[in-house]
C-alpha cells in the first residue's frame, strides 16, 4: 500500500505516519527503487499497533522503546513485558480517574434531574467525597 492508502485506511495524516517512522514508533518502511514507501502486511501491523497504543494513551517514548526492544530480538521478552505492564498501569490509572469523573458527573446530573422536577437544587456533600464543604459550595 502507498502512504496515501494507509492514511485513508487508518484515518491518520501522512505527516503522522512519516513522524512515526522517523522517530521509531514504527520500524523503517520498505521503499520502492524510486524511494516511495511501500507498506506491506508487517508494516501495516506496526501502524495498527501504533495507532491503537496512541489512542490508548501510551506515550511516544514508550512506543519507541518497545520497537527498539523488539528489534533487539527474543532476548528482550522480559523487558518488553515489563514495559507493557508499566504502560498498562498508567492506562489503568487514567481509567480510574475517568470512572471517578463519571461518578461525579452522574451525581451532579441526578441533582439537576431532581431540581428540574422540584424547582429546588440540593446537594449531599457526603456523596461528593474528596471535596470539603467549602469547595463543594463553590464548585457546584
Amino acid at each position: 500500500m502507498t502512504i496515501k492508502e494507509v492514511c485513508k485506511k487508518y484515518g491518520i495524516t501522512a505527516d503522522t505516519l512519516r513522524y512515526y517512522e522517523r522517530v521509531g514508533v514504527i520500524p523503517a518502511v520498505k521503499r520502492t527503487p524510486g524511494g516511495i514507501r511501500e507498506y506491506d502486511e508487517e508494516a501495516l501491523r506496526w501502524v495498527e499497533s501504533a495507532i491503537f497504543m496512541r489512542n490508548s494513551g501510551v506515550p511516544i517514548d514508550a512506543l519507541i522503546e518497545y520497537v527498539k526492544l523488539f528489534q533487539q530480538g527474543d532476548g528482550t521478552f522480559r523487558a518488553r513485558k515489563e514495559l507493557l505492564e508499566a504502560v498498562r498501569a498508567e492506562v489503568q490509572a487514567k481509567l480510574d480517574d475517568y470512572r471517578e469523573a463519571l461518578r461525579r458527573l452522574d451525581y451532579k446530573i441526578s441533582r439537576y434531574d431532581e431540581a428540574v422536577q422540584t424547582g429546588v437544587l440540593t446537594w449531599n456533600k457526603a456523596e461528593l467525597s474528596g471535596e470539603d464543604a467549602e469547595s463543594t459550595e463553590k464548585t457546584i
